[in-house]
């Protein structure tokens, strides 16, 4: 793991997505939540698009042989949540692979799998249908977008409890900065209050209200 994707690492997607707030990019995810409260990932985008297959044509997770440990798969199935394109098998061989984590913006399955191999995992729903013939495979590595959200391989994908977001590869150290600024304030606010601050002085004294801003 590199220096900046380590500190990516230790920051909350809270304070992430305040930063990308502050420079105004867009990067958290909607409606992509995670699978356990305990889910966390790091790592570069490993991206994934399908689309709806004829009767007959299409086949769900080939991709996955071609994933690099580290990486964090992302799957654009246009938001369905009528049928499946992650589901056990798939958990299994991306765990061995060291595959750090999944977000799809679509459905996933065999969730009790996912939770017993500890499978950082985050969806837009859980099904039972398999999308075996009901979607096919049409890029892997382009660029797409997720709930309005540009996805490029190589951009830096975090997920915690809150969600899944993404951070552009060319403002990697920016928002990081930003973020580890942010999560520094907040921090010192509640030190503040714990030593008999008022929330509202506390949040004065440090600049609360301006963080997503820009003008830290």
């Amino acid at each position: 793991m590199d220096e900046l994707t380590e500190r990516l690492s230790r920051l909350p997607t809270a304070a992430i997505s305040d930063a990308l707030d502050a420079v105004g990019l867009p990067g958290s995810l909607p409606g992509v939540e995670a699978l356990s409260p305990l889910s966390m990932a790091t790592g570069p985008a490993f991206t994934v698009t399908y689309e709806p297959a004829d009767i007959g044509q299409g086949s769900v997770g080939d991709f996955l042989d071609d994933v690099p440990a580290g990486a964090v798969v992302v799957i654009d199935n246009a938001g369905r949540t009528d049928c499946t394109v992650w589901g056990g098998i798939m958990t299994r061989a991306a765990s061995v692979r060291g595959v750090a984590g999944t977000v799809i913006h679509g459905a996933c399955r065999d969730i009790s799998t996912s939770l017993r191999q500890d499978y950082p995992l985050w969806s837009c729903g859980r099904f039972m249908r398999t999308g075996k013939d009901r979607v096919r495979l049409t890029a892997v590595g382009a660029p797409l977008t997720v709930a309005g959200v540009p996805v490029s391989a190589g951009d830096m994908v975090c997920g915690d409890a809150d969600g899944a977001l993404v951070v552009p590869a060319a403002h990697l150290r920016q928002i990081i900065d930003l973020a580890e600024r942010i999560d520094r304030t907040e921090h010192d606010i509640v030190e503040a209050v714990l030593a008999g601050r008022t929330l509202r002085e506390a949040r004065a004294d440090f600049g609360y209200h301006h963080l997503q801003r820009g003008r830290q």
